[in-house]
């Protein structure tokens, strides 16, 4: 069948116009030109080139109104979201400030997509097959990562074909797409705030993981500062006892004499205190993440939003058959807005540092 571009100056080519020429109907058509499973590849490559052929465009506000015509979907409720909770301890994981406003972010934008968010807890008696058995009799294909913590479920073993997924952190295994905070850029911000408050030998205290780029951040900071007197990093290993870890702090800070530190790790100021410094008498203090920390001066990740928008891209990719781990991972990073606090009082304020 020899099938003709329709002239620009044409009625816009319709769903049922490629039905028509197929002799399908608009639903075949509709799922083809989606990527749907339920259809067939051989079907789905005639269906997009005769779409092609036609010149046909799609038209969003069209394409929702036709979905609830012809496939019967509901306007106000289409499904549920899976928040996967592999915690040792499921109850710890809300517990913290930032991972909860993930879920509140998450929910309430998936409440006006017309979408459910469910917890699922994985691990303990919940075996991988069995997990994906519910969410396939379910019908749930959207799955939402939080940061695992204490989890131990081997999920590179997991048959993930079949379902959506978007992790809100930059690291775990399997990789797939991911909405979370852009650490190299709060961290710059952060320096740069500390900056402007008249402090100029700025620290940087973190934990050694790889998944943090926070270090990397604070280096080019100093970087683009000509006058800045670049200051080592120091990392701490948490698997290290407490005594090597006030050990390595006191050291770094009779080497190095910082007016203040920026830091990612939240036991830092007790740290502080035991090693006998005052904040902010001695030392101004920021953090990357206020939520989850006693210093009040710092970055806020804006974690409602991260939660936001995860559940904007898992639509996204539900909508595109966007299915299984990714060959291409795609990652949306959330700048952070900077908050004042009284542990980084401006410089003038403060004592001279040890």
């Amino acid at each position: 069948m020899l099938i003709m571009r329709n002239d620009p100056r044409d009625k816009p080519t319709t769903l049922k116009d490629i039905a028509i020429a197929l002799s399908t109907s608009e639903s075949t058509v509709s799922r083809a030109l989606r990527n749907h499973p339920r259809i067939s590849e051989a079907r789905r490559q005639a269906v997009q080139a005769a779409a092609q052929a036609m010149g046909y465009r799609p038209n969003a506000m069209a394409t929702a109104l036709s979905l609830r015509r012809i496939e019967g979907r509901p306007s106000v409720y289409h499904s549920t979201f899976a928040w996967f909770n592999d915690w040792t301890v499921p109850s710890e994981l809300r517990k913290f400030r930032q991972f909860d406003m993930y879920w509140q972010g998450a929910e309430q934008s998936a409440q006006k997509l017309g979408y459910h968010l469910e917890e699922f807890i994985t691990g303990h008696d919940m075996t991988l097959p069995r997990l994906r058995q519910i969410l396939f009799s379910r019908g749930i294909t959207g799955i939402l990562l939080p940061p695992h913590g204490t989890g131990t479920t081997d999920w590179d073993s997991f048959d993930w074909s079949g379902f959506s997924i978007v992790r809100l952190s930059h690291s775990g295994t399997p990789a797939f797409h991911a909405v979370t905070c852009d650490q190299m850029f709060d961290t710059m911000l952060a320096y740069d705030q500390m900056w402007a408050k008249g402090y100029r030998r700025i620290g940087y205290v973190g934990i050694a993981f790889r998944g943090h780029l926070f270090g990397a951040g604070h280096y080019w900071a100093q970087a683009t500062r000509s006058k800045a007197r670049t200051l080592p990093s120091l990392y701490v290993d948490s698997l290290h006892s407490r005594d090597a870890r006030l050990k390595a702090v006191s050291v770094w800070l009779k080497r190095n004499r910082p007016d203040s530190i920026l830091t990612a790790w939240v036991e830092l100021p007790e740290i502080l205190r035991e090693i006998g410094y005052s904040v902010p008498e001695d030392l101004g203090l920021a953090t990357v993440n206020i939520h989850d920390c006693e210093i009040s001066a710092g970055i806020d990740q804006l974690p409602h939003e991260v939660g936001r928008v995860a559940v904007l891209m898992l639509a996204s990719l539900i909508h595109d058959n966007d299915r299984g781990i990714p060959n291409i991972r795609r990652e949306v990073l959330i700048q952070g807005k900077w908050r004042d606090g009284s542990s980084l009082p401006f410089r003038q304020n403060a004592s001279a540092s040890r």
